[in-house]
């Protein structure tokens, strides 16, 4: 058996840049929740994306659990989430014991459609915050999806967790709504084994944020709290390894980028393929090259086909809508993201895949359609 190849797995720099910061961490003793790292991680993420302040926590859904606080969302308020989505998006809005409404996608970018949106607007006008995803690192139509929130006076999260390194236009794609959240998982472009950073430009929602994520500690000799806390802030070795990773972001977004243009080449002539979306606006960090099929080769085909050479696939989100913990809760749209989920696959996308290795997935794919 071949050793396996994976979708995406954690990559840490030739030079040991992660090393060099854990040690120091090491050697200071400063292990804790607190220290150095997690100091200047939170100022490089934030200066890296254009953002004026950043909360390093301990994982991207703890950061889409704060910034829906943030923004005042609590019991019985409605929050629009998209349904082609992980579980994590939508999640905290539970946690906030608060209603989430799911919207369709549209196929020009597998995201949050405009259209869909307004009508949700529309049906729903006392919602109380919006969520986008930039799925699969590929940008929403942001400018849409911000205009219809500050028309209707809505606080926006961005959940970039796919797509740091991303641009829209020219600009981070986590910059654009009130809040914006990043994550650190091991799959993730760039990792610190696990963990997330939210980022705003409003300085004191990030430091409010930080109270909270800190277990809501006021300033008092004595342990007191007035407000609700969590334990989310980020350790200073995993700040480090986060530290080290994003020197090398750039790098992982041109391996990410061959990688899609690799399987374009190769694959774009089979009959019954399609690549995930491009548009002009967009310089996606191609996290994940994604494909849907419309012949009689199916997703599970491809998967199956991979799996039994050790290689490592999946398909698209299942919508939200259609997951039995969610499924009674109000969806507005058609059958766009259904359809994705039926028709798409996510091709292995790992930075560290050889050029024989995108060979070996290619062949194996194209015998398929020779068969």
């Amino acid at each position: 058996m071949r050793e396996r190849i994976f979708l995406s797995s954690p990559h840490m720099s030739d030079e040991g840049y992660e090393m060099q910061y854990i040690q120091e961490a090491f050697d200071t003793n400063w292990i804790a929740p607190l220290g150095e790292n997690v100091n200047q991680f939170e100022h490089e993420l934030a200066a890296k994306v254009g953002s004026k302040a950043a909360a390093a926590l301990s994982s991207g859904t703890a950061a889409i659990h704060l910034a829906l606080k943030a923004a005042g969302v609590g019991e019985g308020d409605i929050v629009f989430c998209p349904t082609l989505t992980f579980s994590a998006t939508a999640n905290p809005i539970i946690y906030q014991n608060a209603i989430p409404v799911f919207i369709d996608s549209d196929y020009e970018t597998w995201n949050m459609c405009p259209q869909a949106l307004e009508r949700a607007f529309d049906k729903y006008p006392n919602v109380k915050a919006v969520i986008v995803v930039h799925l699969y690192g590929i940008s929403a139509q942001i400018d849409q999806i911000v205009d219809l929130c500050r028309k209707h006076n809505v606080i926006l999260i961005e959940d970039a967790a796919e797509s740091l390194g991303t641009y829209y236009k020219g600009k981070h794609t986590g910059t654009f709504g009130d809040y914006g959240i990043f994550s650190f998982n091991g799959n993730k472009i760039i990792t610190t084994s696990g963990g997330g950073m939210l980022v705003s430009d409003n300085e004191e929602g990030i430091a409010k944020a930080r109270f909270w994520a800190t277990q809501s500690r006021d300033q008092a000799r004595h342990y007191q709290h007035s407000e609700l806390g969590f334990n989310y802030r980020m350790s200073n070795v995993v700040a480090g390894i986060g530290r080290g990773q994003l020197k090398v972001l750039d790098r992982r977004v041109e391996k990410k980028r061959y990688i899609f243009e690799f399987y374009k080449k190769q694959l774009s002539a089979l009959n019954g393929i399609e690549f995930m979306p491009s548009n002009t606006w967009d310089e996606p960090n191609y996290w994940l090259s994604s494909v849907t099929l419309s012949g009689k080769i199916r997703p599970i085909d491809i998967m199956d086909a991979l799996e039994k050479e050790n290689i490592e696939s999946r398909p698209v989100w299942k919508p939200m809508h259609r997951q039995p913990f969610f499924e009674k809760y109000d969806f507005v749209g058609t059958d766009v993201s259904e359809k994705l989920f039926e028709n798409g696959v996510c091709l292995p996308s790992d930075t560290k895949m050889t050029d024989e290795d995108l060979g070996t997935v290619v062949d194996i794919i194209k015998r398929l359609w020779w068969e």
